[in-house]
């Protein structure tokens, strides 16, 4: 795909700022878990390029390939915990806010595996995928990881 927009050239100073925050959520939750959710998200929402990096940053940070291949099936695979299942089901829910009513359902299982700070973190971590989901998607962009480790910290040396 064949990228409509560079969305950082366009507007740097939002784009590092968007990165900043999205950085500073993701740091808020356990990295596993994030990672998890930030894939899910980007499964749903058909986005390669954040499917790509953030299936490159779980492998980097120990998850496995068998929990990152079944991860569009983790309601019938045995290998997700109550807490991450409680987060994919918030994820699905959240990403999917447009097709169904089944938040309530979703939220009643949060409530059991995260207190109110981390539902709060959790919200801001798929809120945020979802957006650089539709940046991505939206523009057409696909970025080797790699290149956008380097974008970023040209970007954090500038600002």
């Amino acid at each position: 795909m064949t990228a409509k927009l560079n969305p950082v050239a366009a507007a740097p100073d939002l784009m590092t700022s968007w990165y900043k925050i999205s950085v500073a959520i993701n740091q808020s939750l356990e990295p596993s878990l994030t990672e998890l959710v930030k894939i899910r998200a980007s499964q749903i929402n058909g986005c390669a390029n954040c499917i790509n990096m953030h299936t490159i940053e779980a492998r980097e940070q120990g998850e496995t390939e068998q929990r990152i291949y079944l991860l569009s099936a983790w309601r019938e695979a045995p290998c997700y915990s109550d807490r991450e299942r409680a987060a994919l089901g918030w994820t699905e829910a959240l990403t999917r806010l447009s097709e169904a009513h089944r938040h309530e359902e979703a939220y009643a299982a949060l409530e059991a595996h995260f207190t109110e700070e981390e539902r709060v973190k959790l919200t801001l971590i798929i809120n945020i995928i979802n957006g650089w989901n539709r940046i991505s998607v939206g523009f057409g962009g696909f970025i080797d990881p790699k290149d956008a480790r380097t974008l970023w910290a040209k970007t954090r040396a500038v600002a």
